[in-house]
C-alpha cells in the first residue's frame, strides 16, 4: 500500500503543556501538533481533523465520543490510554507505542497501523473494516467483538489473541500466525472453509 500524504497543516501547536486538561467540546482542524503532552489529559466530544501529531505523549489520557479524522501520529505514546467510542477513521500510526491501550467501541475503519506493536492493548467492540494491520504485532492481544471486514492482516501475528467474536472473513490463515489463539465455533467454521476444509456436522 502506497503511503498517503499527511494531512495539509495552516497552524501548529509546539511544546504545549496540556497535562491533565479537560479538552471537551474544542475542535481543531489542520494543526500540526509537535512535542505536545497530553498526558491524563481527557476530553469528551473533542475533534481533530486533518491533523498532525508528532512525538505527542496520549499516556494516561481518557477521551469518550471523540473524533480523530484523517490525522496522523509520528512516536506518539499511548501507554495506558483509554479511548471510548472515539472515531478515528483514516488515521495513519507510525512509530507508536500503545502498551495497555484500552479501546472500547468506536470506529477505526480505513486506519493505517502496519506492524504496530498491539501485544498489551485491548480492543472491543471497535469497528476496524479496512483497516491496514499488515503485520501488526498482536501476539496475546484481546481483540473482541472488533470489525475486521475487508482488513489488511497479511502477516499478522494473532498467536494467543482473544478473537471471540470478531469478523475473521478477511483473514487468511495461511498468511498469518494464529497458534493458540481463542475463536468461537462460527470463527473456526469460517477458518477452516478458508483452508478449503468441508465442515460436517453430519455423523
Amino acid at each position: 500500500m502506497a503511503p498517503r500524504a499527511l494531512p495539509a497543516t495552516a497552524t501548529e501547536v509546539r511544546g504545549a503543556d496540556w497535562y491533565g486538561e479537560d479538552l471537551s467540546g474544542r475542535e481543531h482542524t489542520g494543526v500540526a501538533f509537535s512535542a505536545v503532552d497530553l498526558t491524563e489529559a481527557t476530553g469528551t466530544g473533542v475533534a481533530f481533523t486533518d491533523c498532525t501529531f508528532h512525538d505527542c505523549r496520549f499516556n494516561l489520557a481518557g477521551f469518550t465520543d471523540a473524533a480523530f479524522v484523517n490525522c496522523t501520529f509520528t512516536g506518539c505514546s499511548f501507554f495506558a490510554a483509554t479511548l471510548t467510542g472515539c472515531k478515528l477513521v483514516g488515521a495513519v500510526f507510525d512509530r507508536c507505542s500503545f502498551d495497555q491501550l484500552t479501546v472500547s467501541g468506536g470506529d477505526w475503519s480505513f486506519a493505517t497501523l502496519p506492524g504496530a506493536d498491539l501485544r498489551h492493548a485491548a480492543f472491543t467492540g471497535v469497528r476496524l473494516r479496512e483497516a491496514d494491520l499488515t503485520r501488526v504485532l498482536a501476539a496475546g492481544a484481546a481483540l473482541r467483538d472488533v470489525d475486521l471486514s475487508g482488513a489488511e492482516l497479511h502477516e499478522a501475528d494473532l498467536a494467543g489473541a482473544d478473537l471471540r467474536g470478531s469478523d475473521l472473513s478477511a483473514l487468511d490463515p495461511r498468511a498469518a500466525r494464529l497458534a493458540g489463539a481463542r475463536i468461537d465455533l462460527a470463527q473456526a467454521v469460517q477458518l477452516a472453509a478458508a483452508l478449503g476444509l468441508q465442515v460436517d456436522g453430519g455423523a
